[in-house]
């Protein structure tokens, strides 16, 4: 049917509707004259041919119809995007990524283009969209528009262009030289400016120290000449307590005190600091906490008479320096006099050693750090 007003047209058939007979019945008699009326009302009414009449049409209500006439679709129909990908010559790139977003949510899964560089995505929801596309070793071009209810989308090809090649060299010395560097700092690390403090590093990831460096740090100690220094006040004073008691209080006497202390010394440096931490892989050196709470750094210091570093930067129970105390102190047994010696002083000796160096490491926490003038400010191993 065609849209608009349509008519009807209404005709009455011609026939006669009077006769003789009929005309003279209605002459005499009123109730003639009445039918007589009501026929002349009839036949003006429906008795001639009707003019053709318009009817109104009645509304209906009919879609819109989009371009060229066409019935438009629905707002929910999918539709579908579609384009080829190539570098700047023009060749078709096979296997770039192809991502279809609309602000922050996708679309639809990633795709690949195929061997002819085309890709395409189907079942896309319409409204505006963005295409970004990528591809190993160029760069990342996106093209962004809107779909319509239905439509099927060209993009015009898309060209990638070479990425400009960035190379990232990190430059850092290896292990051995950077420990290297930082013993060499240690090694004029001095309380109040002339007491060794070789054996503390400031550097709580310090490169761990080869066999190599481990000698040259016990070395460094053992020659240094406020070791000699300190060796000679001891024995000073063990002279004038006349301690050991078998020993005399002559020169020679105080030579036999000087000798045993720096033997003793020394020993317990070499086992302690360079031998026993190369068999056992163990770090020789204390290393400063300088955070947290009184508390804690208290604890942290009095462990580190026990614990140590392994090689591997692990903390660990340090036989190094036990063992190394406890071969010392016997050591000695064969040096000092005998109502000096035995099983039971060498382990009083080392219980003493050990309990030094927990007071010692106390000292570096708390103290010592602030006597010791101009501390190398190093980079951590990590830097």
């Amino acid at each position: 049917m065609n849209r608009g007003r349509y008519k009807i047209r209404v005709t009455s058939t011609k026939r006669p509707f009077f006769t003789k007979n009929s005309v003279r019945t209605l002459a005499i008699s009123e109730a003639g004259l009445r039918q007589l009326a009501f026929a002349g009302l009839f036949v003006l009414g429906c008795g001639f041919p009707a003019a053709a009449q318009t009817a109104p049409a009645t509304p209906q209500t009919m879609p819109a119809a989009g371009p060229g006439g066409q019935q438009a679709p629905d707002p929910q129909t999918p539709g579908t995007i579609s384009g080829t990908v190539v570098d700047k010559s023009g060749a078709a790139l096979v296997g770039a990524i192809v991502k279809l977003t609309r602000g922050d949510q996708a679309l639809a899964p990633d795709v690949q283009t195929d061997d002819n560089g085309q890709y395409s995505l189907t079942k896309i929801a319409a409204g505006p969209y963005q295409v970004s596309v990528s591809a190993n070793g160029f760069t990342t071009v996106t093209s962004s528009g809107t779909l319509n209810p239905g439509q099927t989308m060209l993009i015009p090809a898309i060209t990638l262009e070479i990425a400009g090649t960035v190379t990232k060299v990190t430059v850092e010395p290896p292990k051995v030289e950077l420990a290297e560097i930082q013993i060499n700092e240690e090694e004029h690390q001095r309380v109040l400016g002339f007491v060794p403090n070789f054996y503390v590093s400031y550097i709580p990831d310090a490169a761990p120290l080869d066999t190599k460096q481990k000698f040259e740090l016990a070395w460094r100690s053992s020659v240094d000449p406020v070791t000699f220094g300190i060796a000679a006040a001891v024995a000073g004073l063990e002279q004038a307590v006349a301690t050991p008691s078998g020993w005399g209080q002559d020169a020679a006497g105080y030579g036999q005190r000087y000798g045993a202390f720096y033997a003793e010394d020394v020993t317990s440096t070499f086992l302690g600091d360079f031998l026993l931490p190369s068999v056992f892989h163990q770090d020789p050196r204390y290393f400063y906490k300088g955070t947290g709470s009184t508390r804690s750094r208290v604890l942290y210091a009095i462990a580190n008479a026990v614990i140590c570093k392994g090689d591997n930067k692990k903390w660990q129970f340090n036989y190094s320096y036990v063992i190394g105390s406890l071969a010392a102190s016997g050591i000695a047994n064969s040096y000092y006099p005998p109502k000096d010696r035995g099983v039971g002083l060498t382990f009083e000796n080392s219980g003493i050693g050990i309990a030094s160096t927990a007071a010692a490491n106390i000292l570096q926490e708390f103290v010592i750090r602030k006597l010791t003038p101009n501390l190398p400010k190093l980079k951590s191993d990590k830097d």
